[in-house]
């Protein structure tokens, strides 16, 4: 039977590197091999080959419309960035054609679309994919199929204005529990930048002024925000990626980070060119007041893929950009002292609710907007080699008479 003569159908892509999958961008070359090994001859009529790309989003949601009547709203939508065809095999006259026994090797090759393309991305409630799938078909027969993924990463270079600017902020509140007033606290904060790369330490510097009768801790926190939208609705998902812990500031004191460094995990890059899908990130600087709803200040982050340059000149060659940072694609996430903590840990209860309220319809362009399996997954890592080692040492270290002083004193 025709089955048993097809031992292989294979799709293999040209890559730089041995064992280490293509990267590409917009503009770039795919290329590579359909590998066909027959144990016997077999004739066919046509051997073809169509390379897609889909950003696509679907939800779900109950509604009630009544006492006993309920239903589901279902949410979806979708946008096509690469649509390709070409034919490896076919007789000209529309004829079958014979291939003989052993391995056939049918090269291809096109061009992505040279407009910007959108990072590949897994989320629990959509996607954005690129793939290759080749078909054979043959006389009496089913069509037989095989579909591979590709990665396509845009670039992000945080060497720009916008992304070398510095990030900073005030936020005060008046500390109360049942109409009691505590005192008033307040945190300013700062960062370098606005861009940074994965693996990178974010050196915060902050101070914290706590005029209440409470002891408060302050924190921060790396959060990745997904947000997937459809039909003028959107959905996101929130999750904590890193946190920082600080010393316990007593009542009428002071606390002051000189540089305190949170460290960027494996994450993928900032998703901010789609439309209907969303990745962003920020820092949260925070102080939790016992008794009452937390104080927090929030920084902006992109997550870019070409790192800081200090020195030199850029390349515009994606491949020795990716050299340079994409190495992540091959890696696992490295071993961390402590898990991050739920988002829910993070906000209040009051807090909670204002996000919730926020994420009912409204315009696309108000809308801001995180993750979920590997490359592509909750909190999504990308597998290629660990990001730069960083010292588990604070690199500045607090003098003694800088530590936390009462001020009273």
């Amino acid at each position: 039977m025709i089955f048993d003569k097809l031992k292989k159908l294979d799709i293999v892509f040209d890559s730089p590197e041995v064992d280490c999958p293509p990267v590409f961008s917009s503009g770039d070359v795919v290329s590579g091999r359909v590998i066909l090994d027959l144990f016997g001859d077999i004739r066919l009529n046509s051997l073809k080959l169509h390379a897609e790309g889909f950003a696509k989003v679907h939800w779900t949601e109950s509604r009630s419309a009544g006492s006993s009547t309920a239903y589901t709203q279902n949410y979806s939508d979708e946008v096509e960035y690469l649509n390709r065809r070409e034919v490896l095999l076919q007789a000209d006259n529309g004829e079958v054609t014979v291939l003989p026994e052993g391995r056939h090797e049918f090269p291809f090759s096109f061009q992505l679309p040279e407009e910007t393309l959108v990072t590949s991305f897994e989320g629990k409630h959509g996607s954005i994919r690129y793939w290759v799938k080749v078909k054979l078909h043959r006389p009496r027969a089913t069509v037989k199929k095989i579909k591979k993924e590709f990665t396509v990463i845009e670039p992000i270079d945080i060497n720009t204005p916008a992304l070398l600017a510095p990030q900073a902020g005030t936020k005060d509140k008046m500390a109360r529990a049942w109409y009691r007033n505590f005192g008033q606290v307040s945190v300013t904060a700062k960062i370098d930048r606005k861009g940074y790369t994965p693996g990178e330490v974010i050196p915060v510097f902050a101070e914290f002024d706590n005029s209440t009768s409470r002891t408060v801790v302050p924190k921060a926190y790396i959060i990745q925000t997904q947000t997937f939208i459809a039909r003028g609705t959107m959905k996101q998902k929130r999750a904590v990626v890193s946190t920082l812990s600080g010393d316990v500031v007593g009542a009428e004191c002071r606390e002051t980070w000189h540089g305190r460094a949170i460290k960027i995990p494996p994450v993928g890059p900032s998703v901010l060119h789609c439309r209907i899908i969303k990745v962003e990130y920020m820092l949260k600087v925070c102080v939790d007041v016992p008794g009452t709803s937390k104080l927090y200040l929030e920084l902006p982050l992109v997550i870019g893929t070409i790192p800081l340059h200090p020195f030199g000149s850029r390349t515009s060659s994606v491949s020795s950009q990716y050299s340079l940072n994409l190495e992540w694609l091959r890696m696992a996430i490295p071993e961390q002292p402590e898990p991050p903590p739920d988002y829910s840990s993070v906000v209040t209860e009051e807090e909670a609710e204002q996000r919730n309220n926020a994420a009912s319809p409204q315009p696309a362009e108000d809308l801001s907007g995180i993750l979920e399996r590997p490359l592509m997954a909750f909190v999504q890592e990308f597998r290629f080699r660990p990001p730069p080692v960083y010292c588990e040492i604070d690199p500045n270290p607090q003098p003694i008479n800088m530590r936390p002083r009462c001020m009273t004193c």
